[in-house]
């Protein structure tokens, strides 16, 4: 298996057509191997001095840590919140034919 690691990108949207859309945009330019859009979070936060509840989707985005600062750019660019979430996550482990799948999803073509 290639040394590179894996990691997480974790993102939300206030829609799910949102997500899907953003999901297919970083796929299709080979920025990860798969993306999970989980509809029907809560979240209630801190905006503006008060606390806000939103109804949200999360996306988690599987790719390799090269890969980490695209993603992060190209998800800021398409993302309607003007401060969105997106935390990037390192993988400790997992299965090993599954992380040689998402090395192999996210080489340059």
């Amino acid at each position: 298996m290639n040394a590179e690691r894996a990691v997480f990108v974790y993102t939300t949207y206030p829609s799910l057509v949102e997500a899907e859309r953003i999901g297919k945009a970083v796929l299709e330019r080979r920025l990860a191997a798969c993306v999970n859009i989980l509809p029907g979070m809560i979240s209630h936060y801190w905006w503006e001095g008060a606390i806000e509840r939103g109804e949200e989707v999360v996306m988690i985005i599987k790719t390799r840590a090269s890969l980490a600062d695209a993603v992060r750019a190209a998800v800021k660019a398409m993302h309607s919140y003007t401060t969105p979430a997106i935390l990037v996550l390192p993988i400790e482990g997992g299965e090993p034919g599954y992380l040689e799948w998402l090395m192999q999803e996210t080489e340059a073509r």
